[in-house]
């Protein structure tokens, strides 16, 4: 026998600790449900509750909770298994102990007497508007298991895009970052010991070899304020950028760089299509979806043009004429939208609308990164070589020597 700590959940919410004798962690973990104690960390030593109850910041780690969730949702209840039973598997599954304690937490306020989207809406770090609302229809209509399944969908269609787009952005940036360093580290350590041989004041040093040995002196000695000034610059950009006039701007910006910016225009297109689909699929208002698909955009110049295209809706002008009056969507969108009106298969032509988007925005990264990378190529080859020739330039008049 030997003691293990745990943490626990009980009936009326709260979060219990303590220790208890067992054999291994799976029998304490029985006794404490036996106990009518939801589990939530079972060890050999104590957990500490500002660790458990923590939650991580925003970025892949909860998309991936909120993925697997959705899954196994989708899984359960389209196999008929109650909700509350349901949340309690997939808490069970989840291998991460601060989404083990929001699902937990969920199931909580559940069994309290509110809803599905009401108890979801109680962690809007990991659920968003978009994902509630779609909830609380699937709700109303009595088809949960369906909701989560293009709910997982959309999750999945979403991650994979991203993915898309990061995973064909790392070698390019990886080179260029790979290319300044090479450069940085012949500046700062080789063309010093080689600048030593020069140091006879009788040989005729080659004007690029000057201009060389000069860069390489200027690193040297004012490294230290070239490396204050980036940090000061990034610092500077990344306050303004944070305003609301400097984000509406850098967001503008970006859909103005040459290849880049088409790229980024279709991929908040796809996501909002996306979106789009998702929620007019399942009733929810015209109005309401694209306020809520607006939110799921990064960029501001694009979700605010979406303002406009609400209030063209709530004049009754349908929302193909909107989108195309807003002049930020590329122009065959409002053709899919205005065919989605007339035929009476607005959630289908959205749905549409977001597969020809996100195949063009992977189309628009390649063509972006085969440009992007051998100019990177060409340009760090050129500054190196460049280095290299000064240095050959160097050698080949050492013996130029003023009598």
């Amino acid at each position: 026998m030997a003691t293990f700590f745990f943490r626990a959940v009980a009936s009326d919410g709260k979060v219990r600790s303590g220790s208890l004798s067992g054999e291994n962690e799976k029998v304490v973990a029985r006794e404490l449900s036996r106990q009518g104690l939801t589990p939530i960390y079972v060890g050999v030593s104590p957990k500490s509750s500002s660790v458990e109850i923590k939650l991580p910041s925003f970025g892949a780690g909860k998309r991936r909770d909120v993925l697997f969730f959705t899954q196994e949702l989708s899984t359960l209840l389209n196999a008929g298994v109650p909700l509350d039973r349901a949340l309690s598997i997939t808490a069970e599954l989840t291998d991460r102990p601060a989404f083990r304690f929001v699902v937990l937490d969920v199931l909580r306020v559940l069994k309290g007497g509110r809803s599905l989207a009401d108890s979801l809406a109680t962690h809007p770090d990991y659920f968003a508007d978009l994902y509630i609302n779609m909830v609380r229809a699937g709700e109303a209509s009595g088809a949960l298991g369906a909701i989560f399944e293009r709910l997982s969908e959309f999750e999945r269609s979403r991650d994979d895009l991203r993915a898309f787009i990061i995973s064909s952005m790392i070698y390019p940036a990886l080179l260029a970052t790979v290319g300044m360093v090479s450069i940085v580290i012949l500046l700062m350590f080789v063309v010093p010991k080689f600048a030593t041989i020069f140091s006879d004041p009788r040989m005729k040093i080659p004007a690029p070899t000057k201009v060389m040995m000069a860069a390489s002196t200027l690193l040297q000695s004012y490294w230290w304020a070239g490396a204050g000034a980036l940090v000061a610059a990034l610092v500077i950009w990344n306050v303004y950028t944070r305003t609301a006039a400097g984000r509406i701007w850098w967001d503008g910006a970006r859909l103005r760089i040459p290849l880049l910016g088409q790229a980024l225009l279709k991929a908040e297109t796809a996501r909002f299509a996306r979106a789009m689909a998702t929620l007019v699929a399942n009733t929810v208002p015209l109005v309401q979806s694209i306020g809520i698909a607006a939110a799921t955009l990064t960029n501001k110049t694009i979700s605010g043009a979406l303002a406009g295209v609400a209030q063209g809706v709530k004049r009754g002008e349908g929302i193909a004429v909107p989108m195309r009056k807003a002049g930020v969507f590329p122009p065959l969108a409002a053709h899919l939208l205005t065919v989605g009106e007339e035929t009476g298969r607005l959630d289908q032509m959205f749905a549409r609308m977001a597969d020809i988007y996100e195949n063009e925005t992977r189309a628009a990264i390649r063509r972006f990164t085969s440009i992007f990378e051998p100019i990177v190529i060409l340009v760090m080859g050129v500054l190196v070589g460049a280095l290299i020739l000064s240095m050959l330039l160097a050698i080949t008049s050492i013996n130029d020597v003023a009598v």
